[in-house]
């Protein structure tokens, strides 16, 4: 019985501890992005350009399989959900490949880059990125309400559109 009882208290204080954000972090907001033109901006610059319109950020990269898989489920949320902006951040460290990406599987949005890949950077560290593809939700006022969901398919996403989270 103690044993139990010692488990459910560890999963309890361990749920404790993991809160989601709901805003960026400093140092995530200053994280520079770069567009298929080559032009650096912040993170905070570009989620600020979409204040007054929900965001689906999707963190993907050319090389990931499910990343690929999940494409034709964003396309479905994109004719579903026109009016919602879609921001793809892409953790290629080969440029070259990302771009190729974009054109490849048609993405139709805004593409930025994360040149350090997915292990390095602070918007990838915030994120704790250990699985792409990764998809958020922003709020029309740019707050986190959708922090981690890693299927496209995932009814929270579909959710957090309709603002129903």
């Amino acid at each position: 019985m103690f044993k139990k009882v010692s488990i459910l208290v560890f999963l309890i204080f361990v749920a404790c501890q993991y809160e989601v954000p709901s805003t960026f972090s400093e140092k995530a907001l200053n994280e520079k992005l770069y567009s298929l033109g080559d032009v650096s901006s912040t993170f905070e610059e570009v989620i600020d350009n979409h204040r007054g319109k929900k965001v689906l950020i999707d963190v993907w990269a050319s090389w990931c399989r499910d990343c690929i898989e999940g494409i034709p489920r964003v396309k479905e949320l994109q004719k579903e959900f026109p009016e919602v902006v879609y921001l793809f951040l892409s953790v290629d460290e080969k440029v070259g490949s990302w771009k190729r990406g974009v054109k490849r599987y048609r993405l139709e949005g805004e593409h930025y880059n994360l040149p350090k890949g997915m292990k390095n950077g602070d918007l990838v560290s915030f994120l704790d990125l250990s699985w792409i593809p990764r998809y958020l939700v922003l709020d029309e006022q740019g707050q986190i309400i959708l922090f981690n969901a890693i299927d496209a398919s995932d009814k929270k996403i579909k959710e957090a559109l309709k603002g129903s989270i």
